[in-house]
């Protein structure tokens, strides 16, 4: 029987029956996890006993019901769960990659996965080639040893949309994978896996942990390749806690219910800031301004709760703004109860100069809230509170 995510969210990878009766999967800590004695331990490498891993490096039987729990969400066989959003990646990047292979990256996707890319996978003979953000600029971009394409849907901070299937009739005839970061859309609001992506990654610290209070990451797909990644997170030891997957666990039964509310505030909020005197601009795929509306309306079942917006001013007036903020909290991150806001040109780009992040795309009037699970009425009254200072 087909469940829904909201179910899923809940029951998801456990078992009906736990040990000891508990009704929460319970946290197990070991390290290590004896045998019986040697034959089952032969019977066990030659494959003919079928029980848990014999080492924590390997696996840990709570982190497999997180694993098995963010699957059924996604809609794939398997899930690996990681340390971060960013180990999932650079863990996955690394057991598909070969010397003289060519990738194809979105020039919007993560910073940190364009500099792996770029400078890292670059030192071991990997091509790559940055390319604009539609599955036209993504075709283009294609050479004959192209064997990967990597993107993100939406993107950070102008959510830009990739139409998925668009992209899959693209990358399927060439044989090229294709993997996608969903970590804005969640898989409550898209999965991408449905439409033919081969990898969908998660920061699993941002909606599905939910609670700015767990650092994790998952890739999730098929279960050949799953397995050939979890392989390589053995030697590199990229490891979500036993705690960690815990929280995990605990955090995704509401999963459903928090982005259900995020979504409407979101869209309430992008709303009120479209139509406020002091702001120039919104990216927020939900409104029909946004380019890739089209696309999010059609793949989309809501569009978050993460809104960029330029104010009428610079960067000295979106301090101003933020500053005067009362309840989102001035931090990086986003998913969580709590409201977050900054500016990226202060928070992620500092290092650079104006004229080097303008040619990355960030402007000096931008502003990134992530709006939390708070009445949407008290934060538009902050909100607006704070753009009159400008």
């Amino acid at each position: 029987m087909a469940r829904s995510i909201e179910t899923l969210s809940v029951h998801a990878g456990e078992n009906r029956v736990k040990a000891h009766d508990s009704l929460v999967t319970p946290l197990i800590m070991a390290t290590a996890y004896p045998f019986a004695n040697t034959d089952e331990l032969h019977r066990y490498f030659t494959g003919e006993h079928v029980r848990g891993e014999e080492y924590g490096r390997y696996g840990n039987p709570t982190q497999e019901v997180a694993e098995a729990k963010l699957a059924a969400l996604d809609g794939g066989e398997a899930a690996l769960l990681t340390s971060t959003g960013m180990s999932a990646i650079v863990t996955t990047l690394l057991a598909m990659v070969k010397p003289g292979m060519h990738i194809v990256i979105t020039a919007d996707s993560y910073r940190k996965t364009r500099v792996f890319v770029r400078e890292f996978l670059a030192k071991f003979g990997i091509e790559h080639t940055a390319c604009e953000p539609t599955v036209a600029g993504i075709e283009a971009a294609i050479k004959p040893n192209t064997r990967l394409i990597i993107t993100e849907s939406p993107t950070n901070p102008y959510l830009n949309c990739i139409d998925l299937e668009a992209l899959v009739a693209v990358a399927k005839p060439r044989r090229i994978k294709t993997m996608i970061d969903a970590t804005l859309a969640t898989p409550y609001n898209l999965q991408p896996l449905s439409y033919g992506v081969d990898l969908v990654v998660h920061s699993a610290t941002k909606y599905l942990g939910g609670h700015n209070d767990l650092l994790a990451g998952v890739v999730i797909g098929n279960q050949g390749l799953i397995q050939a990644i979890r392989e390589h997170q053995g030697m590199f030891g990229a490891l979500a806690s036993p705690f960690t997957a815990y929280m995990l666990i605990r955090g995704l039964k509401t999963f459903a219910v928090r982005m259900k509310q995020q979504n409407e505030n979101g869209l309430r909020i992008a709303r009120f800031l479209e139509a406020h005197p002091k702001v120039a601009r919104v990216w927020y795929p939900g409104l029909e301004s946004h380019p890739a509306h089209t696309i999010a309306i059609k793949q989309m079942k809501g569009f978050g709760s993460l809104i960029s917006f330029a104010i009428k001013g610079g960067l000295a007036e979106g301090s101003k703004v933020i500053d005067a903020c009362t309840i989102p909290y001035l931090a990086p991150s986003l998913g969580g109860p709590e409201s977050l806001i900054e500016q990226p040109s202060l928070m992620s780009y500092y290092d650079k100069s104006p004229e080097e992040r303008l040619a990355l795309g960030i402007r000096d009037d931008l502003i990134r809230l992530s709006v939390g699970l708070e009445s949407a009425d008290d934060l538009i009254a902050d909100l607006d509170q704070a753009l009159h200072r400008i």
